[in-house]
């Protein structure tokens, strides 16, 4: 077996309740995308994409302080873009693609929360569905 193999082993697929709320955030990324298309800074998606969360009615909070604990002391902060029912950590990019550098705070913000799924979501791709990374912690 090897490693890939060995970690989609080890994965736990989320809840259903927790991967239906996965999809309408992303339904809301691609209506944003849909319009403002690629090419805008971060800050503009993020303010659009608060919007239509608004108006499908979709709770989230923007730019959650979430604490880092080192053997049981909070020794910092991490910010995580939007925290989505309290249990869907969302990190927003526009940036040329997506790299392994723009997954590791967003696992680090999983662990750190204890939630276990997360969205990588780039604006700055054609097709949206390429700039979609589900990232899954257990």
């Amino acid at each position: 077996m090897n490693r890939q193999d060995a970690e989609s082993a080890k994965r736990v697929e989320p809840a259903e309740e927790l991967d239906r709320l996965a999809h309408e955030v992303i339904g809301a990324a691609i209506e944003v995308h849909r319009e403002l298309g690629p090419g805008f800074l971060e800050s503009v998606y993020e303010n659009a994409w608060c919007i239509e969360l608004t108006s499908r009615g979709i709770p989230f909070t923007r730019q959650s302080p979430i604490g880092v604990e080192y053997k049981g002391h909070v020794v910092g902060e991490g910010r995580a873009d939007m925290i989505v029912a309290g249990s869907l950590i969302v990190e927003l990019k526009s940036s040329d693609g997506l790299a392994p550098i723009h997954t590791a705070p967003l696992l680090s913000y999983l662990k750190s929360a204890h939630c276990q799924l997360g969205l990588l979501i780039n604006f700055n791709v054609a097709v949206l569905k390429k700039g979609l990374k589900r990232v899954i912690h257990n």
